[in-house]
């Protein structure tokens, strides 16, 4: 009986396949990796640069605080007597104009001086407040002006209104920033014709 012969093959690498593929598959991962840090950089880099945007558009708009306008508003004329002395009587509006700010504008009590070549004639006072972001505030004012160093001279009557007011603006509850404004406006009145000639403020 013949005996069985075993045989021996020659052997391969074992698993060769394999450990290629755990290479590629090492390699995948690593480059995953590193294409993820790339992104999530970028992203940064992004939302960096937006914020800086954003910061620089805020500076330059809504966190700019400027100056509230106070001035008078129109002048109604009433009546004017000149002889003997002098009696003027108008009504006006005190507008306090805050429609540049992006927060509201807390002011102190103060008055408007009505002069007349350096002599005060009367005053109008006002009382402490506030105006609303980006509005104007209206307050109606009777002025009675007299004196007995103005008679009854032909021609025209100048009249000046100053008046200083004093508070802080307040942007989105974060920062307030004091402010003063000042008023200064030019009225002029025809005396013959006892009307309001013109009205200027700056």
């Amino acid at each position: 009986m013949a005996e069985k012969t075993n045989q021996t093959y020659p052997s391969g690498p074992a698993n060769t396949g394999y450990a290629r593929s755990d290479g590629e598959s090492q390699l995948s991962s690593h480059e995953l990796k590193r294409k993820k840090r790339i992104k999530l950089a970028i992203y940064i880099a992004i939302f960096i640069v937006f914020q800086i945007i954003v910061i620089t558009i805020m500076s330059l708009t809504v966190l700019k605080v400027k100056t509230p306008k106070f001035r008078l508003g129109d002048i109604n004329f009433q009546s004017l007597e000149s002889t003997p002395s002098f009696d003027l009587k108008f009504t006006t509006q005190i507008r306090i104009k805050n429609s540049a700010n992006w927060g509201s504008y807390k002011f102190k009590a103060s008055n408007v001086t009505f002069q007349h070549q350096g002599q005060t004639l009367g005053k109008i006072d006002i009382e402490k407040g506030k105006v609303g972001w980006l509005s104007t505030i209206k307050r109606n004012a009777n002025v009675s002006l007299s004196s007995s160093a103005i008679n009854g001279s032909n021609g025209v009557l100048m009249l000046n209104s100053v008046g200083r007011l004093e508070g802080k603006v307040a942007i989105m509850f974060i920062m307030k920033k004091k402010k003063s404004t000042n008023m200064n406006c030019t009225i002029a009145f025809d005396v013959t014709a006892k009307n309001l000639k013109s009205f200027e403020c700056k």
